[in-house]
């Protein structure tokens, strides 16, 4: 994700969360883990009440932005929004008890159930992949994926940006020893290619955009090296609990409506969401107006499973993964039916 929060801040409402400004706060680690003091409620419950508490990992403006700004927030029970500025922190989260549900790209729950991090795949988000691409600078002689060869090429490690790298390279006969890869976070990767100090850069998000207009020429989207699948993971214990798993259920077809509307207002999404970001609403609207596709949350399918197993395999073959894992088991597809159902 594209979002460097580095504050700690958990939102709390006793009716659930609907002002924008409960998802201002930015949180990393700490501020995940401090939720674990929170009551949990009945195992006896048979659905969502207002005593349920459902506590739910964000990044900046994404979900939690867009359930409010389409009305679909307070909801039924108590939802507590955290923000946080990666995956990988967000399945630390899950693991640790601290977190019921949340979303990440594949790669990160292939590095958690390696580690023998405990979670369950329960959704598919289907989001956009035209953002994530390689960059040259205007004047590069680099005219294809073949030039890199020998070349210092930004990346960000165990990142979506490290797969479609190695799948770009793959395709034309070239593994990830045959560049030079330079392992950098987005705002060093930016820096570091506006010095000219890399011959291209693997990057994702709204530093797009910003590279382009000082000039950056794209030499290849991922747009047919990744899949598009964004994660929806939870904790087996909250799954465990029929009031939490109701929530959750109720949470998706919330989420669905959001994306719905998000959707069929571009222009106004882009003027919420470009506020809460601090860009233009220029530059947030062809964004979206250039998106593969809008966001949306999907029911698992077989494909969803053999995606994420291959991005495993991908990130095992590069020597990044410590071992090869059998990913199938962690889908869990009991709510299939609510993200199957016509939206009402």
């Amino acid at each position: 994700m594209p979002f460097d929060p580095t504050t700690a801040s958990v939102s709390r409402s006793p009716s659930g969360i609907g002002r924008r400004s409960l998802l201002r706060g930015a949180a990393g680690a700490c501020g995940a883990l401090a939720l674990g003091a929170l009551p949990a409620p009945s195992r006896a419950a048979s659905g969502p009440t207002p005593e349920t508490v459902l506590r739910i990992a964000d990044y900046k403006a994404l979900d939690g932005l867009a359930l409010e700004a389409s009305g679909q927030l307070p909801t039924p029970f108590r939802s507590q929004f955290a923000e946080f500025g990666s995956g990988n922190l967000i399945v630390e989260a899950i693991n640790a008890g601290s977190i019921d549900v949340g979303s990440s790209s594949e790669i990160p729950p292939a590095f958690g159930i390696a580690a023998g991090a405990r979670l369950s795949i329960i959704a598919v988000v289907k989001d956009d992949v035209n953002w994530q691409l390689v960059l040259v600078p205007p004047d590069s002689p680099i005219r294809s994926v073949a030039d890199l060869k020998g070349k210092r090429v930004g990346y960000v490690r165990a990142t979506t940006t490290q797969y479609y790298l190695a799948k770009m390279l793959g395709e034309v006969g070239l593994r990830f020893t045959d560049i030079q890869p330079v392992a950098l976070t987005p705002a060093e990767g930016q820096a570091a290619f506006e010095q000219g100090a890399l011959d291209a850069w693997a990057i994702y998000g709204y530093s797009v955009p910003f590279a382009i207009r000082k000039g950056a020429r794209v030499l290849v989207t991922s747009n047919g090296y990744l899949s598009g699948n964004y994660l929806y993971l939870a904790s087996p214990d909250a799954l465990a609990e029929p009031g939490k798993a109701a929530a959750i259920g109720e949470y998706f077809l919330r989420l669905r409506r959001a994306f719905a509307w998000r959707a069929a207002n571009l222009e106004r999404w882009a003027q919420v969401h470009s506020a809460a970001i601090g860009v233009s609403a220029e530059i947030d609207l062809e964004i979206l107006r250039k998106n593969s596709r809008q966001r949306d949350l999907a029911p698992i399918t077989d494909a969803d499973v053999a995606s994420a197993q291959n991005v495993a395999d991908t990130f095992h073959q590069l020597g990044v993964l410590p071992r090869r894992i059998d990913i199938a088991p962690a889908f869990d597809r009991r709510f299939n039916d609510i993200l199957s159902r016509p939206l009402s």
